[in-house]
């Protein structure tokens, strides 16, 4: 760093903060470390005093924590989300849209493991809305070697790092299995449920169909709903082990490959996750077997498909797989979901 006249600093880079004291008023910072100093702002150095300035001096192999933080924002940002203005080196990345939240976690950790820089971020394959702050990007110090910044770009890789799926309108139908319902001697407190979760989405409930616990007519009902045209179907009830659940066995019926039927997420450990191909029409349908749990517990493994069926995010085995830590829900007495470690 260099010592010039305040009057000469204009497109320098302050080494320090530059506090301004009101009496009465304020005492803060009136420019933060690593401010490029602009010609309005001459008048307001000299007015506290600052006759002389510590600036960094120009080095053509650096960049600035702002131009590198405009680096990582490049590296990060998908379609769907904008930044925030640079403050003090940092970068914010916003969402424009509804959706799922999907990160390059393997690129993620390839930046963050190059030291003197960083990308912190929400957890993936989550929902975000419009407005929410999706990652921070920085470097740790206040200029960074350019050669280090491009070592970022290669191993940030040619995709961002950050992308938002937007959900699709999709048209649902529910299959409710079990004699009991079917036959009045209980009410049906379940269909309720999902169309009240099914309401946060963009969504159209096309057709609802009783059965009993006949494996033929389940199959039946869940082949009338992708005949009319369901692009989502949800079935409740007999999804245990008991001989007289079967609608998991109605499920693999239709010839829908099961992705899992299980998952070690509690409550939820009977979730069956499947997709129904149709050869009339090439459309992929997601085939969801709810367990009971969903019915009565607040939030399930139900909370955390649904985002991703209705982003057409494919779900695979092992995104079933990893759910078992922090699968487990603890119930608490105020529910803060998502902002908890469920699910993630």
């Amino acid at each position: 760093m260099k010592l010039i006249k305040t009057e000469d600093a204009v497109g320098h880079v302050l080494c320090h903060d530059i506090t301004q004291i009101i009496k009465g008023v304020t005492k803060d910072a009136v420019f933060r470390k690593g401010h490029v100093v602009k010609e309005e702002d001459i008048p307001v150095l000299l007015s506290v005093g600052k006759e002389h300035l510590y600036v960094w001096e120009k080095d053509d192999t650096k960049w600035h924590e702002n131009e590198a933080a405009e680096i990582l924002y490049d590296i990060c940002a998908g379609a769907n989300m904008h930044p925030s203005d640079i403050k003090e080196g940092k970068i914010e990345l916003i969402a424009d849209i509804d959706g799922v939240l999907k990160i390059r976690r393997d690129a993620l950790v390839a930046v963050n493991s190059l030291g003197e820089m960083m990308i912190a971020s929400r957890h993936g394959d989550f929902p975000v809305k419009v407005g929410d702050k999706l990652a921070g990007t920085r470097i740790i110090p206040l200029v960074i070697e350019k050669e280090k910044m491009e070592r970022a770009r290669e191993v940030g890789g040619t995709e961002p790092i950050f992308e938002i799926l937007p959900y699709k309108k999709k048209k649902y139908g529910i299959v409710t299995t079990g004699s009991e319902v079917f036959k009045g001697r209980i009410k049906d407190t379940f269909s309720p449920v999902i169309r009240e979760k099914l309401a946060e989405f963009p969504s159209e409930e096309i057709d609802q169909i009783y059965v009993d616990d006949e494996k033929e007519h389940i199959l039946e009902a869940i082949k009338k709903q992708i005949a009319a045209g369901a692009e989502l179907i949800i079935c409740t009830g007999g999804m245990s082990v008991d001989p007289d659940d079967c609608t998991p066995w109605a499920i693999m019926s239709t010839g829908a490959r099961v992705v899992s039927y299980g998952a070690p997420v509690l409550p939820g450990a009977m979730m069956l996750v499947s997709y129904y191909k149709n050869e009339a029409d090439g459309r992929i349908i997601p085939i969801l077997g709810l367990p009971g749990c969903v019915m009565y517990a607040k939030r399930t493994i139900f909370d955390l498909v649904l985002p991703r069926v209705m982003a057409d995010d494919e779900i695979t085995a092992e995104d079933i797989a990893k759910l078992g830590e922090g699968g487990l829900c603890l119930n608490c007495g105020v529910c803060t979901f998502p902002n908890c470690g469920f699910g993630k």
